[in-house]
C-alpha cells in the first residue's frame, strides 16, 4: 500500500480473540505498525515506546493497533509481559501484512529470508493511509518520538 490508499475493513484478530477493523477507528487517526516477532529486542523496544507515548499519541488523536505473523497466544503472552494497551493482530496467515505491503524479502546476518519488514502507517479519520515510516527509518527504542516529531511538523 502506498501513501493514499484505504486500508483493508477487516484487520484481523487481536490477542484477545477480538476482530478488529477499520471502522473501529472511524473518526479517529491510527498508527497501524508491522513488527517482526514478539518478545524480541527490537519489537520489545518498539511496542514499549509506542506503550510509553500513548497519552501523547492520543492526544493528537492517534490509536495504536500491531500486527505480525505470531499467534494469538503469543501476542497475548507479548502484551500482557509489557503491559501493552493496544490490540497487537496475530496475522498468521500474513493477510494483513501481505496487503500492507510489508510482508517480502529481508536480509538479516547476510541471509535472505521472507518475513515481516517493520513499518508503520499513519492512517487519517477516513482510514487512508497519509505517512509511511519504511524499515530503514524506524528506531525501535523512540520510534514513539519519531511519530510524535512528524505529526508535530505537520502541525
Amino acid at each position: 500500500m502506498n501513501i493514499g490508499d484505504k486500508i483493508p475493513e477487516i484487520l484481523g484478530t487481536d490477542q484477545n480473540g477480538r476482530t478488529i477493523k477499520r471502522s473501529d477507528y472511524a473518526g479517529r487517526k491510527l498508527v497501524l505498525y508491522s513488527y517482526p516477532k514478539a518478545n524480541t529486542s527490537g519489537c520489545t523496544a518498539e511496542a514499549c515506546s509506542l506503550q510509553a507515548h500513548l497519552p501523547e499519541l492520543a492526544a493528537a488523536g492517534y490509536d495504536v493497533v500491531g500486527v505480525s505473523k505470531d499467534k494469538e497466544a503469543l501476542q497475548k503472552k507479548f502484551a500482557d509481559a509489557q503491559g501493552l494497551e493496544f490490540p497487537l493482530i496475530a496475522d498468521v496467515d500474513t493477510t494483513l501484512l501481505q496487503a500492507l505491503g510489508c510482508w517480502g524479502e529481508k536480509v538479516a546476518c547476510g541471509r535472505r529470508t521472507i518475513g515481516t519488514l517493520r513499518t508503520t502507517y499513519l492512517v487519517n479519520e477516513e482510514g487512508i493511509i497519509e505517512k509511511i515510516f519504511t524499515p530503514k527509518e524506524i528506531k525501535t527504542k523512540i520510534h514513539a518520538e519519531q511519530i510524535l516529531a512528524y505529526i508535530n511538523q505537520q502541525g
